[in-house]
């Protein structure tokens, strides 16, 4: 079969790996450099002549080495502001209308890409004869630098960049995704961290609708990482400081070399993080309020999160396992705001008696910063009348003694099927019962591209839809199983927590 594909914009050449096709570093926008930095993404450059796709494309311009110490795999591909670029695994360009699946990568909105070993979509193609699309978007202060304020009304989407550039992407799908076996009108979008929180923000954009039918939150909802436009604009003065651009001096905003404007930026820490900004216009409300008036009313989802979300930022601060419990609670609070006496007693009561305080005190953490978000999420789109299925990852990683648990981004490489990537194994230990949990998800999460319902064969038994009568929710781990309302103890004492 031929890797020579027709696009709208020119014809691409890629490349096979045993039975899966694939095409890399396929631009769908144009370089948002110059005078486009800042702006909505644009339609690609047609090119003439066969382009070249065997190959990544650089990655977004980010930190480097952040990756929590290499743990979750390296990218290899330069970094760049010309950035937009997407890739693709296919069972082959054969006329064949396969189902979509569309992987927005996490990372905190600060760094990653789609050309991580991590989301190689050829386990995909090959068992769930699906096309999977991995994308690029801006990051950091290029993906969501919040100018409105500053520069005024040609910078209003400035703050939502990454998201739009999402879009672009989806709208790249839809207009040529036919020509390598794939349905534009079967799109599963999925995400996990910042990915999740992405997908949660486009259920909500008027711009997103049509463009997929599903969607799969891992670790992350619509309320992740999102800023107030006041907020967002009080983060960009600081960097706008920082970089020594004054307010209005767009010859200097355009022109500040890339990786200056990144440092400058960077050298601010966690004073400033990013994330999708409501911003009344392409954002126009917060997207979980947003799915309770209806917005997504029309698309099925899977949602979840891992048991131990937090531990994981143990690893790139690794201060949190230090502190004593008054040390800890003071920082919780700063983090997440007030946190009840009668729920940091709850906590403290949980788990092991042996466990230290910090891992039982990280579980605010877990559920203020992902587990909440999840189920509103769900809540509101099945008041929608729509289909939603809820599950928890459970395997607990063996590495650094334990430690991390079933931490935040440990699923990924079982949902990709991607166990035998290199150096997965010094993130998820090399137990034998792997395979079996890789093997109930990835087919899970095909299954649900394919048919709109995740249940499969190799299941313990049935996933039920989530509803508020038993709430149940799909325990992924070494005995997978279906679980009634696995959250409610805890999400109940917050609420009376709330009350007080």
């Amino acid at each position: 079969m031929n890797t020579i594909v027709e696009t709208r914009y020119g014809k691409l050449q890629g490349g096979k790996n045993e039975s899966v096709y694939y095409w890399k570093g396929v631009p769908y926008a144009k370089a948002p450099v110059g005078e486009l930095r800042f702006q909505p993404p644009q339609p690609p450059e047609p090119w003439t002549g066969v382009r070249d796709a065997t190959t990544f494309g650089a990655v977004a311009m980010q930190p480097d080495g952040l990756l929590f110490g290499g743990v979750l795999g390296r990218t290899t591909e330069p970094k760049s502001e010309d950035c937009l670029f997407l890739n693709i695994w296919s069972p082959g360009a054969d006329g064949k209308k396969r189902p979509v699946m569309v992987w927005i990568h996490g990372g905190a909105f600060l760094f990653g890409s789609g050309s991580t070993p991590w989301y190689d979509g050829t386990a995909f193609a090959a068992n769930g004869d699906v096309v999977v699309v991995t994308i690029n978007y801006r990051l950091n202060v290029f993906g969501f630098l919040h100018l409105a304020d500053l520069f005024g009304e040609d910078y209003t989407a400035s703050g939502n960049c990454g998201i739009l550039d999402q879009i672009a992407a989806l709208r790249w799908v839809q207009e040529n995704i036919e020509a390598f076996g794939g349905d534009p009108k079967q799109v599963t979008i999925f995400g996990e961290s910042a990915g999740a929180a992405s997908v949660g923000t486009l259920l909500a954009m008027p711009e997103a609708k049509g463009l997929f039918q599903q969607a799969i939150l891992q670790s992350g909802s619509g309320a992740l990482l999102l800023n107030s436009a006041a907020k967002a604009s009080e983060k960009a003065e600081k960097v706008l400081h920082q970089a020594g651009i004054r307010p209005g001096d767009r010859d200097r905003l355009l022109t500040i070399p890339a990786e200056e404007l990144l440092q400058a930026a960077l050298s601010l820490g966690p004073q400033v993080s990013y994330g999708p900004v409501i911003d009344g216009k392409t954002l126009p409300n917060h997207p979980i309020e947003a799915l309770k008036e209806g917005a997504a009313r029309d698309i099925s989802m899977i949602i979840g999160v891992t048991k131990d979300e937090y531990n994981l930022f143990t690893l790139t601060d690794p201060s949190w396992t230090a502190l004593s419990e008054q040390e800890l609670l003071k920082r919780i609070n700063k983090e997440v705001g007030p946190v009840p006496r009668e729920v940091v007693d709850y906590y403290l009561h949980q788990g092991d008696e042996a466990e230290p305080i910090w891992q039982k005190l990280l579980r605010i953490m877990t559920y203020r910063v992902f587990t909440n978000g999840m189920l509103r999420t769900a809540d509101y789109q099945v008041e929608q009348g729509a289909n939603v299925w809820m599950y928890r990852f459970d395997y607990e990683t063996p590495i650094m003694g334990g430690k991390l648990k079933a931490c935040h981004a440990l699923e990924l490489p079982f949902v990709f099927g991607n166990l035998h990537q290199p150096g997965i194994t010094h993130f998820t230990g090399d137990l034998p019962e792997r395979e079996q949990i890789s093997k109930q998800m990835h087919d899970a999460w095909i299954s649900f591209a394919r048919n709109g319902n995740p249940n499969h064969d190799q299941l313990p038994e049935e996933w039920p839809v989530y509803d508020f009568n038993k709430r149940a929710a799909m325990i992924f781990g070494t005995s997978s199983r279906v679980e009634a309302d696995p959250f409610g103890k805890e999400r109940d004492v917050w609420e009376k927590g709330k009350q007080n």
